[in-house]
């Protein structure tokens, strides 16, 4: 049994199959970058490989039978058509979809196809403003064109309309194409509170007019300064155009930069159209307030010219415009101080206003500008000449607006900021000069303006009573 045994184990190890060692299958690479060691045993390898492939695509894609062609007939009429329909093409390669039915026995071919009997659509004035124009745009004969225009200046209608005017215009039915489309009706909004309606009668085309009803009492504006001004105004819905006028006016008394603090009020009365279908049209300044702790700064638009007058009767403009550029914050004071170009402490002949490159600068007076120019380090200055005592000047201006000689009246921009010269960034540095010597602009004083007395006083303050009572909260 022992022999047996032994003769069992010797035969098993001299039949079995050798086995795979694990590392042999792991270390296996079976894609090969034919771009590395080039003429290698792996290399031709991976090449081998490579051609067995292609080899085998090659073989099995020649094996696959041909699809069988079609029967080759000729297709024509009808049955083209039909089948056209029924193929799958761009439709702008103008291929149709669906089935297309052929016209039967009954159906009669047409010499041209017809028209709409009426269009309606919504022409729209361009830039110019002109009615003629866009009417014409919209296919309108002469003859008709000449009728409404006629008629819209009878009626009222300015010669100019605001672009993007909507004009709703039907064109009836004309007896051939070599003709225009006859106007059956037109309607559009000619003025704020007037629309005009043109309709098609026996007599040819009549215009009616159409009243719009528009309330033009003046709005209130009130509320808290806050941490912006400007920012608060905006927020409460006053026009950019309107904040300007009350900064600029408001100026002309108050120290905006200095004076105007966060728990101030403002008040504003602007003229003010609504009409009943909704759309507003804001006008002029009609009123400039500030509250200010105890004191209180009042000014009215009154007379021809449209100046504005404390409630006194003294004009506005009796003085300085105390911040003399739009925008800005007072950034460095009148006095001594160390010059941070030059390096040393001297004599800062004026105040500075930080504000943006290009912000406009206003004449803070009315005069006669004497210098507009480059002036060493001054940059690009203007001085202008107020009375026979006082001068005041303006400098490091990236663009200059009036020349030597030219008269400016007080808030006419002369100017834009800049940092030309000694300058460090873009800012307004501005001086006044009494008898020839600077003084504080924030001290300065200059007497100006109109003083309304008597009859014309007692008819100012009435209109600033009734002003007061009239206007209405802006809703």
């Amino acid at each position: 049994m022992a022999l047996l045994a032994s003769v069992a184990a010797v035969d098993a190890r001299t039949w079995a199959l050798p086995r795979i060692r694990e590392p042999v299958l792991r270390d296996l690479e079976l894609v090969v970058d034919l771009g590395d060691r080039i003429g290698s045993a792996r290399w031709w390898r991976g090449l081998a490989t490579l051609g067995l492939l292609v080899a085998g695509t090659v073989s099995v894609g020649l094996s696959v039978p041909r699809l069988p062609a079609g029967s080759g007939e000729v297709l024509t009429g009808p049955l083209l058509e039909e089948r056209r329909a029924l193929r799958i093409g761009a439709l702008a390669d103008g291929s149709p979809h669906g089935r297309v039915v052929a016209p039967g026995p009954a159906a009669v071919r047409l010499s041209e196809i017809p028209e709409r009997p009426r269009i309606e659509l919504v022409a729209r004035v361009g830039a110019g403003g002109s009615l003629e124009a866009a009417l014409r745009r919209a296919g309108v004969g002469r003859e008709d064109l000449d009728a409404i225009l006629s008629l819209a200046a009878g009626a009222g209608a300015p010669r100019a309309l605001p672009a993007g005017t909507e004009l709703a215009l039907v064109l009836g039915r004309r007896e051939t194409r070599s003709v225009p489309r006859p106007v059956e009706s037109l309607a559009f909004r000619a003025a704020f509170d007037l629309r005009l309606a043109f309709t098609r009668g026996e007599g040819g085309l009549a215009v009616e007019r159409i009243p719009i009803a528009v309330d033009s009492t003046p709005v209130r504006i009130q509320g808290e300064v806050g941490r912006s001004l400007h920012v608060a105004l905006r927020a409460a819905g006053v026009p950019a155009a309107v904040i300007a006028d009350y900064v600029r006016q408001l100026g002309h008394v108050v120290d905006i930069q200095r004076e105007v603090r966060g728990r101030d009020r403002f008040d504003l009365i602007v003229a003010h159209r609504q009409a009943e279908t909704g759309e507003r049209e804001w006008g002029h300044l009609l009123y400039a307030g500030l509250v200010d702790g105890p004191r209180s700064v009042a000014l009215m638009r009154f007379g021809p010219k449209g100046e504005f007058y404390r409630e006194n009767g003294e004009s506005a403009r009796r003085g300085l415009i105390r911040t003399p550029v739009e925008g800005a914050r007072l950034s460095s004071n009148f006095g001594m101080r160390f010059h941070p170009i030059l390096g040393y402490s001297r004599m800062h002949q004026g105040i500075d206003f930080a504000a943006p490159t290009g912000a406009p600068v206003l004449a803070s007076a009315g005069g006669k500008v004497v210098a507009a120019g480059w002036a060493g380090g001054y940059g690009n200055l203007v001085a202008v000449q107020h009375g026979r005592n006082m001068v005041t000047r303006y400098a490091h201006l990236s663009r200059i607006h009036v020349k030597v000689g030219d008269s400016v009246s007080q808030g006419q921009r002369i100017g834009a900021v800049g940092s030309t010269g000694l300058s460090t960034g873009p800012h307004l540095h501005y001086e006044v000069w009494v008898d020839g010597k600077p003084v504080n602009p924030a001290q300065a004083r200059y007497l100006s303006g109109n003083q309304l007395e008597g009859a014309e006083l007692q008819r100012f303050r009435a209109e600033l009573a009734r002003i007061r009572q009239i206007a209405r909260p802006l809703s």
